[in-house]
């Protein structure tokens, strides 16, 4: 009933502060250096796609196919037509308990360089559409 209330701008400075410690506590972690080290590799049309979708797009070396890589460590690369609609879902990853940023950024550069050894090691499956409807931009 009774409480502070700070001004309309006192809560946009609470707010910001709030956001400037969030944003400087989680860069000191390891999976927050890892999402830093991601955006820095990623173009400014990727970053964007990253922030707003949760995903970003790639062009395969060898076929020219567009893959999709979602947020995520597993199960988070597709195949995408021209519509932007998801084809074959590919899982494929660096060994070893990596942080997303990490694991995202190793698919990334696996597609564009080497991309029919990665499509060789991966196994292929059936892209749930709602499951990634669900994620949540990161960045």
């Amino acid at each position: 009933m009774f409480g502070f209330r700070p001004s309309r701008g006192g809560r946009c400075r609470m707010k910001a502060a709030r956001a400037l410690f969030i944003r400087h506590g989680a860069e000191g972690t390891p999976e927050g250096r890892s999402l830093q080290l991601l955006r820095e590799w990623l173009s400014p049309a990727q970053r964007e796609q990253l922030a707003r979708k949760g995903y970003f797009e790639v062009i395969g070396s060898d076929s020219g196919i567009r893959y999709r890589i979602h947020a995520g460590a597993s199960v988070n690369v597709c195949e995408i037509d021209e519509r932007g609609r998801l084809q074959v879902g590919l899982c494929f990853m660096p060994i070893g308990a990596l942080p997303i940023g990490d694991v995202m950024l190793a698919q990334k550069i696996a597609l564009e360089t080497c991309e029919g050894e990665a499509r060789t090691v991966a196994r292929r499956f059936a892209p749930n559409r709602f499951h990634f409807r669900q994620a949540r931009p990161l960045g």
